[in-house]
Order: structure tokens, then C-alpha cells, then sequence
């Protein structure tokens, strides 16, 4: 039957994982692409269900430390950093090490490393990753 997630799949994982590989590309060092990840999920997330209105999200936008400066590694949201250990609790404990490391993380760095866009397998990715 193979190795299922502790936890639905959902496209905020999937969102969250596409732009930590993303960053990665970039050449931005692990624990600041996934701190930016998770940010940047629950930034789009927040917004998408009328949490963030778009004005609050110019302020997010130009807050300080969204743009990476030296002293500054990772982003606040609601006055709590988020940083690489808020990404591996958030996502790859929800959805159990053994299922990211080994079914979720590569198969979204094949779609990845193949140039389809997030938009492109947010769903279909998804599918066969049942609880």
C-alpha cells in the first residue's frame, strides 16, 4: 500500500514545499527558504480567505524584514517568526517525516526539476495521497 500522510495533503503543503524549492534555486540557504515558504503560504493563505485584506497586505509586503537583510533571517507574521522549524513542524510533521522525505518532497522536486508550475499540480499531485 506504500507510505501515506499522518494528515491531508493540502495546497498549502504543496505551495509551501514548491516555493521552498523555489528559493533553493535561487540559492538561498535551506532554513531561510523554508522559513520564507511557510511565510510566504500563510501570507497567500490569509489573504485568499479575506484574512489579510490587500491593504494590509502592501503593509506586510513592505514591513521590515521581508526582504532578507543580514541581522535579519526569517519573517514575522502576527508577531511570530517564521522560520525552518515552524516550516518542519507545520508541514513536514504534520504530514510525517517518513511521507515527506520519501513520497511528498521528491515528487514535488519532479514536477519541479520538469518546469510545471505550481498552478499545474497543486490537485493532481495530490490525488493519490489519501489518509
Amino acid at each position: 500500500m506504500g507510505i501515506r500522510p499522518k494528515a491531508p495533503i493540502r495546497r498549502f503543503d504543496v505551495f509551501a514545499e514548491y516555493t521552498r524549492l523555489e528559493k533553493l534555486h535561487e540559492g538561498v540557504p535551506d532554513d531561510v527558504a523554508k522559513g520564507y515558504a511557510i511565510w510566504l503560504a500563510k501570507v497567500v493563505a490569509a489573504r485568499k480567505f479575506g484574512r489579510l485584506k490587500p491593504h494590509e497586505m502592501k503593509r506586510v509586503a513592505e514591513a521590515p524584514g521581508v526582504i532578507v537583510e543580514e541581522a535579519r533571517k526569517f519573517r514575522s507574521l502576527g508577531g511570530v517568526e517564521q522560520t525552518d522549524k515552524v516550516f518542519e513542524h507545520e508541514i513536514v510533521e504534520r504530514m510525517g517525516s517518513d511521507f515527506y522525505d520519501k513520497v511528498f518532497s521528491p515528487a514535488i522536486r519532479l514536477a519541479f526539476e520538469q518546469g510545471k508550475s505550481y498552478r499545474q499540480i497543486r490537485d493532481s499531485i495530490r490525488t493519490d495521497w489519501k489518509v
